[in-house]
């Protein structure tokens, strides 16, 4: 693994760079949380609680709610002229029940005046279908076509959703213009896509050079996730190259960090070249040069420290860095990267045992991001007798409550929480046929029901590891994943791969478990 060229700054999750002036035109509830406490003071490195930002060059100017705010609506903004974009995240019932207003779009502000932003219109997205990170307004001037263009990307949260990337002609922001919708790469691992849709796509960048075009996308659903296209005549894009950078072993598994893939990717020319730099998760922030788009040449990556240097400055912990590089920006004279890694959670788990019953034993486990650590309670420990519960999803056979187990109040000792095993998915099990939900759903179904905490599992994956996905979660809930296999240990049930397999049923009571943090 090559060592990259150009010094790295890596800056904890929600932490806001700005430069002189900051015209502000979100609604109250923010993304990843409150507006609270995300400047710090150079000086004393505590919050600046009181939002004056009187040691920076930094001013509050207003703000705006959009017409049909909601908690965690807002997923990216971007401005071009008077105008700025809203990237709306779908909503609660983005997914469903179907209603008559939009799931995914774009709010089209006006902050020609920053004081008294105003919102003007609204862009929008096909049915169940997200907009998220990496919207963009790029002005165009190639032999086909001369004007503002907005990109966006997009991710299904229905069964009606579409992936891919859509082009928008904003050149009027008041009267905007599809100029091509919900194109990508219809293919994964060589096989067309069944129903004809584009795979989901996290993030695009739009450049342009010389005389053409180009727009780099990532491809959420296969491992060559850098998509690159020729969008010259953004009507009419043309998928000119896939690419997996793990095959420059960007990944050090040594270090547990093995979920190497693209988040983010930005374009910039720097003496003479055109340099992408992606974000690519535990893989590190990497350089392509891009001359020729169809034909990228690996420049140089960072490696991610043996011992998180920030962490051990702070608290002296010795512990390997987390990874998740979640998305970079070259400094303004091209001298620095500043990146940025998405941690999901302040604590790890400590190993996941089984204490009890012939399958006693340690195994894989990891935090599931949005739900809380064993930390959060007072022996800092998750334990006690599992239950299982299913799927939990909202459309799942319900979950049981734990005054409905027999004898399982009174079996507990002291110290041990009530704790529901949930599997992720469904996905291909013939005896659940519902939609696949959030881990969050899944955990808002235990709360509901009145468990301490929630076991997730893995599904039928391989290799089986202790990954069950993030998100949705609303519930201060202990949420813990282990793998597939522990699942049916912690049942005494036979290992298995394939459908129909020995699940335990639900209410039934397993053996004891313990997860600390």
């Amino acid at each position: 693994m090559k060592a990259i060229k150009i010094p790295v700054a890596v800056l904890g999750a929600g932490l806001l760079i700005a430069g002189t002036l900051v015209a502000a035109a979100l609604p109250a509830a923010a993304q990843h949380g409150t507006d609270e406490g995300h400047l710090l003071d150079p000086i004393t490195a505590q919050p600046d609680t009181d939002g004056d930002g009187d040691w920076g060059k930094i001013e509050f100017v207003s703000n705006l709610r959009v017409s049909d705010a909601e908690p965690d609506l807002i997923a990216d903004v971007t401005a071009f002229g008077n105008y700025a974009y809203l990237a709306r995240w779908g909503g609660e019932d983005c997914a469903g029940p179907e209603g008559n207003g939009p799931d995914g779009g774009v709010y089209v502000i006006d902050i020609s005046d920053p004081e008294n932003p105003v919102e003007v219109g609204f862009i929008r997205a096909h049915q169940d279908t997200l907009i998220g990170e990496g919207m963009q307004v790029v002005h165009l001037e190639t032999a086909e076509f001369t004007g503002d263009v907005l990109v966006v990307n997009h991710e299904a949260c229905g069964k009606n959703g579409k992936g891919g990337v859509s082009l928008w002609d904003v050149t009027d922001p008041l009267k905007p213009k599809k100029l091509s919708e919900n194109f990508g790469d219809f293919t994964a691992d060589d096989t067309a896509n069944h129903p004809h849709v584009a795979n989901q796509t996290h993030s695009a960048y739009l450049w342009q050079a010389g005389d053409r075009a180009y727009l780099v996308a990532t491809d959420d659903d296969e491992a060559q996730d850098v998509d690159i296209f020729d969008v010259t005549n953004p009507k009419k894009p043309i998928l000119i190259g896939e690419f997996d950078l793990n095959q420059y072993d960007v990944a050090q598994p040594e270090l547990g960090l093995d979920e190497s893939f693209l988040h983010d990717m930005v374009v910039k020319q720097i003496d003479g070249n055109w340099i992408m730099l992606l974000s690519y998760w535990d893989g590190g922030y990497i350089l392509l040069n891009v001359n020729d788009p169809a034909n990228p040449v690996f420049l140089s990556d960072t490696d991610f420290a043996a011992i998180d240097p920030q962490l051990f400055e702070a608290t002296g912990a010795m512990l390997t860095s987390e990874g998740n590089a979640h998305q970079a920006e070259f400094t303004a004279d091209d001298q620095f990267v500043i990146g940025t890694d998405e941690d999901f959670a302040p604590y790890r788990t400590a190993d996941f045992e089984i204490t009890t019953g012939p399958n006693a034993g340690v195994y894989e486990s990891s935090i599931v991001p949005g739900g809380a650590a064993p930390a959060i309670l007072e022996d800092l420990t998750l334990n006690g007798p599992v239950v299982y519960g299913g799927y939990g999803c909202p459309d799942s056979e319900p979950v049981p409550t734990p005054e409905s187990i027999p004898g399982y109040l009174a079996s507990l000792q002291p110290g041990e929480e009530t704790i529901l095993v949930l599997q992720r998915g469904p996905d291909g099990d013939p005896s659940a046929p519902e939609e696949a939900c959030f881990p969050g759903e899944k955990a808002h179904e235990a709360a509901l029901a009145g468990w301490d905490a929630v076991v997730l599992v893995n599904r039928h994956v391989d290799p089986d590891e202790a990954f069950c996905g993030s998100g949705a979660f609303v519930d201060e809930i202990v949420a813990v994943c282990t793998t597939h296999e522990a699942f049916h240990l912690m049942f005494n049930t036979a290992v298995s791969s394939t459908y129909p397999e020995p699940n335990p049923a639900i209410g039934d009571v397993g053996e004891r478990i313990s997860v600390g943090s």
